[in-house]
């Protein structure tokens, strides 16, 4: 009697292979991908310090936007994130960590799946771009641009416009920037003995902080202030 031979059965090494080899794809593809928006439309960084209280919060994430500048403009209200021009940020002692964190967390932020740190980064809102004569203060102790006093509704409660009075022009290429916790903020105010005057270049620029992710509770669209600059020229 002959005897039928059914179907052979799938050999189980050779399935292994083929779900390691299309897992090891999508793992690749989505780290790909990761780097791609991180470098060229989307980053994100948390907040180390209080001087845009009560905007954003010690803690905070935000994404921050790369379009601009570039494909779209820098505004006068925009929340940015720059990289330090030199001598803003203090030298803090290295926390000792072992080798592996490291790495890891180098590999993680570097595809953009972690937040980049405050290392080399600041965070403020641009006052004045351009060309703009950024003075402080009027009678009433605002900060005015090109003449123009503002009523600045994103300050934290209790702040004053400015405890420093001042007066500067930005140069060309250049953005003045203040923090919305103005008397815990070291921001152009504070700069004015450096290069360009306190004014930062804005070869600097990261980027526009457009959303704060987390906590979830602290979940925000970061809107810029038309109305406070609508009548600068």
């Amino acid at each position: 009697m002959t005897s039928v031979a059914g179907p052979e059965e799938p050999h189980h090494h050779g399935g292994l292979a083929a779900w390691l080899r299309e897992t090891a794809i999508i793992v690749v593809s989505a780290l790909v991908l990761s780097l791609v928006i991180k470098t060229f439309l989307v980053q994100a960084f948390f907040i180390p310090s209080g001087s845009m209280e009560e905007t954003l919060l010690v803690g905070d994430r935000v994404l921050v936007s790369k379009l601009a500048p570039g494909p779209l403009d820098v505004s006068r209200g925009d929340v940015v994130v720059f990289k330090d021009p030199g001598g803003w940020l203090p030298d803090e002692p290295e926390t000792p960590v072992a080798p592996w964190r490291r790495v890891a967390t180098d590999v993680l932020t570097y595809v953009g799946l972690l937040p980049q740190d405050s290392g080399e980064h600041l965070i403020k809102r641009v006052i004045g771009l351009e060309g703009d004569t950024v003075e402080c203060c009027d009678e009433q102790g605002r900060v005015s641009v090109n003449g123009v006093p503002l009523d600045e509704p994103y300050l934290a409660p209790g702040a004053q416009p400015s405890e420093l009075e001042f007066t500067t022009t930005v140069p060309e290429g250049h953005l003045w920037v203040m923090g919305d916790n103005r008397q815990h903020s070291q921001d152009s105010r504070y700069k004015q003995g450096n290069p360009g005057g306190g004014s930062i270049p804005a070869d600097n620029l990261v980027g526009v902080a457009f959303v704060t992710v987390w906590p979830v509770d602290r979940w925000q669209v970061l809107r810029n202030p038309g109305s406070t600059f609508e009548d600068v020229p």
